[in-house]
């Protein structure tokens, strides 16, 4: 599904990324650990094409994605790849179920066909009730829930999540990692995960360790 083929990136005199080579399997779910500055988000983010590299290839699922123009790269992103933050990154004055349906109005999904797919995954991650509750009024965990149900509404090949418990109690951490299996298992995403936390990497299929830019 995933092909990271010798990717090097750097800010200014500091390189960050030194050579990366990585392959994930459809349907697998991968972590990727690291001590902090090690490199493991900004691999995420270019994975996710929202930072291109300084040299390097990325693969999703046959399709060489900085090879595409600016347009194309930001149509694969919206159908193809979904985001998981550890703040949410929630608009703050929408209600869950506009926040959920955002990724397909913009690519322009029938706003009838997104609303209900979109109550569909609220109701499926357990927000039937809460589906026109603005973020103020979720939880630290609800929150999280909808950004994962945001994630899934254009049924993307890839899910990312950077420190997707970062932000939790171990109650809602232990709900997040139910989640995380359920949503691989109901929907048939691959999963890679950036976190510092041992739980959440102990359940992944595969666990990946990054330090100084690269996998050791």
């Amino acid at each position: 599904m995933i092909e990271v083929k010798d990717i090097r990136h750097s800010f200014g005199n500091l390189q960050v990324l030194q050579g990366v080579n990585l392959s994930v399997e459809k349907g697998e779910i991968v972590a990727i650990i690291g001590p902090s500055g090690a490199g493991k988000t900004t691999l995420l983010q270019i994975i996710g094409t929202l930072l291109t590299p300084v040299a390097g290839q990325v693969i999703i699922n046959g399709t060489n994605v900085y090879s595409l123009k600016e347009k194309q790269l930001s149509e694969f992103r919206n159908r193809h790849i979904g985001f998981i933050f550890q703040f949410h990154q929630l608009l703050p004055e929408f209600t869950a179920i506009e926040n959920v349906i955002m990724p397909a109005l913009i690519g322009k999904i029938d706003y009838k066909e997104a609303l209900t797919k979109g109550e569909h995954l609220l109701t499926e991650l357990g927000l039937k009730e809460r589906m026109h509750h603005k973020p103020s009024e979720l939880s630290g965990g609800e929150k999280q829930r909808v950004a994962a149900a945001r994630a899934l509404i254009m049924n993307p090949d890839v899910i990312l999540a950077d420190e997707p418990s970062g932000s939790l109690d171990s109650a809602n951490k232990k709900d997040l990692h139910r989640m995380l299996l359920s949503m691989r298992d109901k929907f048939g995403q691959t999963i890679i995960i950036v976190t510092h936390d041992a739980e959440l990497a102990a359940i992944c299929d595969r666990t990946i360790e990054i330090h100084d830019g690269v996998i050791i």
